[in-house]
């Protein structure tokens, strides 16, 4: 063989370990964001103490283990955060019950593992590698409400109306047990009639009458948001589908009705959360999302969809535009709720106090939001937990003023750290899977406009990339026609340059 032939030999082999390439870049951009890809010896040595779930501590922790509880969530979740049961109540009315793990009690403030979390704040989902928030010991197992494991847990219950409204709440510790693991995409297919009652659920009496419960209850609740303004978006996400560590292709995945379960049971669940702390003078870590950055444009596209809307931030008035939106065209609403997405700017989280009023969150219509439900994957939530269980055992705030300040910025910023990480690796990926087809035509919509560059995504594969020669004169929102220049794998560059001959508005 000669050496050329070798070198060839070489070159595919190295061309087909795609999820080894994809691990490479993930570590080392997460050491460039900022970001801790390994956790300290420290925190490895107190993992290897931690042998047994908490157990319950006090009397007040109530024994919940018999109610028919269940988990819903990705196909392949591991770190299970939630659980979640429902009561017929009289009147039309339901009560929900949201079980929310308990990892304080498991992880406690300033240990080498809580420090590892409080650096990063947030688990990193990459398509090559996760990057656990805390150790998978503890996230996959020890603190996670897995299937017939007795689990410590922070409830909140909620009693809505027959017209999805609040009636009552409560919040209290309880000790839980998953009664079935179940998974967004089956849930869905059955509840939608397209397939059978998940076999895990089919196995539990009463918990297919359960599910239909929850189901109705969250229809209910997300239409009353709806009613006063919150935003129903529909994206694209993608994740990198391997075959022998080769990337095949980008598997799309869109929001179905299990989804819209656990959105709404957890949108409510935080509301109540941060009423809560509000009610007994603690201060909380709120989620918001401002007045959008570019209403302006956001009124522009509205127009090219022939719907006027006012020169005032309206929420309802959006949302409206957004519902006729997605009746006229359902498969390309998608795009549209990207393009809105993008202009309406990211959320970060504030810090509130007794005595002030933090900004409401403006896609989700509500004024208090909090973040507790995913205290496995996120450090605010965490601290959110932390101040609950002091306000529910009527001690001190654990964390001063200034201290809760410096945690709310923090975290925004080591999220908005991972979400960069998790778009790099994706866009390495999506490179690895376009690197052939140099020269090829795309149609396209406009996802980012500044001054810093101007973004596409094109449709089929849903990949987003820079367009590098002609931007000039189009803005986020607008369709075009646009030829693939280059990839570079490493550094998830993807370069496209326009070729159609006018710019196209999004119709």
């Amino acid at each position: 063989m000669s050496r050329h032939q070798e070198k060839g030999e070489q070159m595919e082999h190295t061309d087909r370990q795609h999820r080894l390439i994809l691990k490479r870049i993930a570590h080392r951009v997460m050491l460039e964001k900022g970001l801790l890809s390994d956790f300290s010896k420290e925190a490895e040595e107190e993992l290897a103490a931690i042998t047994t779930p908490a157990t319950a501590d006090n009397e007040q922790v109530r024994d919940l283990r018999d109610l028919l509880w269940c988990s819903i969530d990705n196909d392949d979740s591991r770190d299970l955060d939630q659980l979640t049961v429902a009561e017929k109540m009289p009147d039309e009315g339901t009560k929900l019950l949201i079980a929310v793990a308990d990892v304080d009690a498991i992880v406690r403030s300033g240990s080498a593992i809580d420090a590892h979390a409080k650096h990063n704040t947030t688990s990193v989902y990459t398509d090559a590698e996760i990057f656990p928030m805390l150790p998978e010991k503890l996230s996959t197992d020890l603190s996670s409400l897995n299937f017939q494991e007795d689990r410590l847990a922070i409830v909140v219950e909620i009693i809505i109306s027959g017209n999805g409204t609040l009636r009552a709440s409560d919040i209290y510790r309880a000790i839980v047990r998953n009664k079935a693991k179940l998974a967004y995409n089956s849930v869905a297919a059955w509840l939608e009639g397209d397939g059978p009652l998940p076999e895990a659920a089919a196995e539990v009496g009463g918990l297919a009458e359960d599910l239909q419960l929850q189901d109705k209850a969250a229809q209910k609740m997300k239409a009353h948001r709806h009613e006063h303004g919150a935003l129903d978006f529909e994206t694209i996400q993608t994740r990198a589908l391997f075959d022998n560590d080769e990337v095949r292709d980008l598997e799309e995945r869109r929001r179905n009705r299990a989804m819209d379960i656990i959105e709404d049971f957890m949108v409510a669940a935080n509301g109540v959360t941060a009423r809560y702390l509000a009610s007994k003078n603690f201060p909380s870590l709120r989620r918001v999302v401002r007045i959008p950055k570019r209403w302006e444009r956001i009124v522009e596209v509205a127009a090219e969809h022939d719907y006027t809307l006012s020169a005032r931030p309206d929420s309802k008035a959006l949302e409206q535009f957004l519902v006729k939106a997605k009746a006229d065209d359902p498969l390309r609403f998608p795009d549209l709720s990207l393009t809105i997405i993008k202009l309406m700017g990211a959320g970060e989280y504030v810090a509130e106090f007794p005595g002030q009023t933090a900004p409401g969150h403006f896609g989700l219509a509500v004024k208090d939001y909090s973040h507790s439900t995913a205290p496995n994957r996120r450090y605010p939530d965490l601290i959110t937990h932390r101040l609950l269980k002091a306000a529910l055992s009527g001690g001190t705030v654990p964390y001063q003023q200034e201290e809760l300040e410096e945690l709310a910025q923090h975290c925004t910023e080591q999220e908005d750290a991972a979400n960069k990480v998790e778009r790099q690796v994706g866009k390495s990926a999506a490179a690895l899977l376009l690197k052939s087809r140099i020269g090829e035509e795309f149609d396209a919509l406009v996802t980012g406009a500044a001054d810093k560059g101007t973004w596409v995504r094109i449709f089929h594969p849903p990949v987003e990339g820079k367009l590098m020669e002609g931007f000039k004169g189009v803005d986020v929102g607008d369709k075009i026609r646009v030829q693939l220049l280059r990839t570079d794998v490493d550094r998830g560059f993807i370069d496209f340059r326009k070729v159609s001959s006018g710019r196209q508005r999004n119709r």
